[in-house]
């Protein structure tokens, strides 16, 4: 009998995609739009680690032009649009502000990169850049007088992972989260996976193709768990974050150069704080324990109290992250150096089943990274479906150009609706708010609030539709709440979750003995 909370399992898939991350959700729906047969499984939750730990943009990386990567920067610079019209709730074009520092780089050369930064990829929505002279009332310091500007985007990097997976799920994929691909082996032109969920029992599935995307684990899942040599090394850069109470006025961002030729960016976050990152240096351990150092800290408060009126100190930190980033090993003497693209390695023996492996790749290029993933594997599915991802909404993202005024069309037509949680709805879930709100006619009818305009329908809404499990799932990757939220609200939350929890293995343990 099959698990009875799981749908139930093809006699052989398509695809196996193993990671939950950018890249296995991004290649998952893609495929599953083309018409094959998608298995996707994650260890964890959903953008758990790598994913949900960026400097959460949509950028072309200005500083990539340096490096000399061209072709990066041309595909991010165009995928930019392209994600914005995709999904406009979660993706929000944003200026940032280059403060000129005259000993760093010189002039020149910024304006140089600008240019080429403007007219590289297709720029319809965006504003190109411009050079800014800062007065007396600037938060900078005084000897900083003047600068640049220029697009990007900021977007919801956790829930760039969900939609995807949630899109992969309407076009027919099984996507399992925490659940551990434990092996796999290939026989006769098909993979053999054998799986583990959290609660310890095991199932197996079959493939004729099977995808690594497991980011930080891709060398390491093909020597450990199908006892192969890994066609490339793996380089794991740690990158942290804090988030301060928010540094000055205004909804643009920052981009900071640095002394070791680094750059740091500083974003509006929440409405309330900035968010504060990257660091760049060598990783060595479990990649599921990375935690922000001491070093780092320092690194991130020194940057910005050489550039800002307003010093930062410890004690302003209000939450922390880091994440490892998945590098290709180009033997690059600095991290920094170190190539942001992506790097895709077919393996497909005669009598073995095909294995198609991503290093490294970045948020931005998601999209483009599937694109190229399926173009390796369609010699193995002549009746492929072509490419469809370039035009089509991620869930929430249909008939929907701008979140204000749907915010304003909830409150409309449920005039009881909160401003603030018709407004963060509209930002979050976008056209998929309606779900939420059909059949309400009170703010009783959301349920319990655990804070924060957290409610119980919403909640619920995030276990049924979007995978979530824990406290941390919702607050702090589906729904960015965490910041707002007291212990004792977390620990009510989680409360819940565990009763519904429970609620529904009981109702499946009765219709399963009935």
């Amino acid at each position: 009998m099959n698990h009875p909370l799981l749908a139930p399992l093809a006699e052989v898939y398509d695809l196996a995609v193993v990671g939950g991350g950018i890249n296995g959700a991004g290649i998952a729906a893609d495929a599953a739009g083309r018409g094959l047969s998608v298995f996707l499984c994650e260890q964890g939750d959903l953008s758990e680690h790598t994913s949900s730990a960026s400097s959460k943009l949509v950028h072309g990386g200005l500083r990539y032009l340096e490096h000399y990567e061209l072709r990066l920067v041309r595909e991010a610079l165009a995928e930019r649009e392209v994600l914005l019209a995709k999904a406009p709730h979660i993706i929000t074009p944003l200026r940032f502000v280059l403060p000129y520092r005259p000993h760093l780089r010189p002039s020149w050369m910024i304006r140089t990169g600008l240019f080429l930064y403007d007219h590289l990829g297709k720029r319809e929505k965006l504003g190109g850049s411009r050079s800014l002279r800062f007065g007396a009332d600037s938060p900078l310091k005084e000897e900083i007088t003047h600068g640049f500007e220029y697009s990007d985007c900021w977007v919801d990097d956790a829930r760039l992972v969900v939609l995807n997976a949630m899109a992969a799920r309407e076009l027919g994929a099984h996507i399992h989260t925490r659940t551990r691909c434990v092996s796999a082996r290939s026989s006769k032109g098909l993979w053999h996976l054998h799986l583990e969920r959290q609660d310890g029992s095991r199932f197996s599935i079959r493939a004729r193709a099977l995808v690594n995307a497991t980011g930080p684990w891709v060398a390491s899942f093909i020597e450990e768990q199908l006892r192969q040599a890994s066609p490339h090394g793996m380089r794991l850069i740690q990158g942290s974050h804090i988030v301060v109470p928010k540094l000055y006025e205004g909804d643009h961002a920052y981009i900071l150069q640095n002394e070791d030729r680094r750059i740091v960016f500083i974003t509006p976050y929440l409405g309330q704080f900035s968010l504060i990152g990257t660091t760049d240096h060598e990783y060595h351990g479990d990649p599921a324990q990375v935690r922000i150092t001491d070093n780092e800290i320092d690194y991130l408060l020194a940057i910005v109290n050489a550039h800002f009126k307003h010093q930062l100190h410890r004690a302003h930190i209000r939450h922390s992250y880091a994440g490892v980033r998945p590098l290709c090993d180009d033997e690059s003497d600095q991290p920094s150096a170190i190539t942001r693209d992506y790097t895709l390695t077919l393996s497909d023996s005669a009598g073995e089943g095909p294995l198609l492996s991503v290093f490294g790749g970045k948020l931005t290029t998601y999209r483009k990274l599937a694109e190229a993933a399926l173009a390796q594997l369609a010699p193995l599915f002549p009746e492929m479906k072509q490419p469809w991802t370039h035009d089509a909404a991620l869930p929430g993202g249909e008939h929907l150009e701008e979140p204000s005024a749907l915010a304003h069309a909830l409150c409309a037509s449920y005039p009881w609706l909160p401003g603030p949680i018709a407004r963060r709805w509209a930002r979050t879930y976008g056209s998929r708010s309606w779900l939420l709100l059909k059949g309400t006619d009170s703010l009783q009818n959301l349920g319990e609030c655990f804070g924060a305009g957290l409610h119980a329908r919403e909640v619920d809404y995030l276990m049924v539709e979007e995978w979530a499990q824990t406290a941390e799932d919702i607050l702090w990757r589906r729904t960015k709440l965490g910041l707002f939220m007291q212990p004792a609200e977390v620990a009510l939350l989680q409360r819940y979750l565990d009763s519904r929890t429970a609620e529904r293995l009981t109702h499946f343990d009765h219709v399963a003995q009935g």
